[in-house]
């Protein structure tokens, strides 16, 4: 397992980093062989779990919790907010009133009393980002928090909040996380070289696209019995069935095109996805996110590989750069493309 220095914090963390969100009802319900799979990726030297309040309704953080209690010096560790925690609608989103109490509720979850990193999951654009800022940097002061992270949000936001961090003088962004996988590569036009630029830390998320890039799922079968996509599977709920459905030819042409280099190289196809990820010199730790012991052998299998330019470059004749396959959501929800926000208001004369 090789180690990356966190952005500017100084602090180093492991190439790969333990994602969580498949712990608790949502995933994996077996709460001892998640602890166990947890404690393996710490024995194999993974020092980085990523988790968040609303996988699993905050089963995931005490899962996370409980299994890391007794080395909780040893990891570093992030959770997020912004996503509904319950009916009210004021426990969502990043006001200062739902961050300082998300904080506390994802610290008693957790059994800790600091979090490595606290991160703004998504962007919320009806709140002053000032206001986010200036309550996340109160909770560093506190000694709640370490750093500060941003999740999906576009490149001119995270300059926004980098500008926005020094006007006021708050704590700012250190890192990033951003959907980045041979599907979704749209964000090495921006996204990645803004990261860049503020040397700010990049955590990519579903770097395998939902398990595509495992080669599970088939042309005119059925996705498998609990995995991402199974449509009987609770993650599913129709998040995602439609836009799959639709991308689905193109996708299983890719994986075929894409299964051919990976043989070629002589690795298996999620080897070469996620080593392919970690070869741009923008990420910091790629997000694995294991629901079974397997699938975390699977990913820590590509921890060391390297690949060669012929092999990025054939990659590259699949999915050109800076591009992303049909059917990629990157949740960020443009509010200037809402109907109202393009339109002027119709006046009778």
């Amino acid at each position: 397992m090789d180690y990356r220095k966190f952005g500017t914090t100084g602090v180093e963390v492991s190439s790969q980093c333990l994602g969580a969100m498949m712990f608790g009802q949502l995933g994996n319900t077996d709460t001892d062989e998640c602890m166990r799979i947890i404690n393996r990726a710490l024995d194999a030297g993974i020092n980085f779990i990523d988790t968040a309040d609303v996988y699993s309704g905050g089963e995931s953080e005490q899962i996370v919790g409980q299994a890391v209690r007794s080395r909780r010096d040893d990891v570093v560790l992030a959770t997020k907010c912004f996503y509904p925690m319950g009916a009210d609608r004021n426990q969502r989103g990043g006001s200062r009133r739902w961050i300082t109490r998300a904080v506390e509720a994802s610290l008693r979850r957790l059994g800790t009393d600091y979090i490595d990193l606290y991160q703004v999951h998504k962007l919320d654009w009806d709140t002053d980002l000032e206001e986010t800022l200036g309550a996340l940097t109160d909770l560093v002061r506190q000694g709640k928090v370490r750093y500060l992270g941003s999740s999906t949000f576009p490149a001119d936001w995270i300059v926004e909040a980098q500008w926005a961090a020094a006007r006021k003088g708050t704590e700012r962004f250190v890192s990033e996380q951003a959907q980045y996988s041979i599907f979704a590569r749209s964000v090495e036009q921006a996204v990645l070289p803004t990261c860049q630029r503020h040397r700010m830390a990049m955590i990519p998320w579903s770097p395998l696209a939902g398990g595509w890039l495992t080669g599970k799922y088939r042309r005119g079968q059925q996705a498998p019995a609990g995995s991402r996509f199974d449509p009987n599977s609770p993650f599913m709920q129709g998040r995602f069935s439609r836009a799959e459905e639709l991308a689905a030819p193109v996708r299983f042409d890719a994986v075929d095109a894409l299964r051919g280099i990976a043989d070629q190289a002589g690795i298996a196809l999620t080897t070469m996805a996620l080593a392919f990820v970690g070869s741009h010199p923008a990420i910091t730790s790629t997000l694995v996110g294991p629901r079974t012991m397997r699938h975390l052998d699977d990913a820590l299998a590509a921890a060391e590989v390297r690949l060669d330019n012929d092999v990025l470059d054939a990659i590259d004749k699949v999915v050109p750069p800076g591009t992303d396959l049909p059917g990629i959501d990157h949740f960020i929800e443009y509010p200037a493309l809402r109907p109202e926000s393009r339109r002027r208001p119709y006046r009778e004369s």
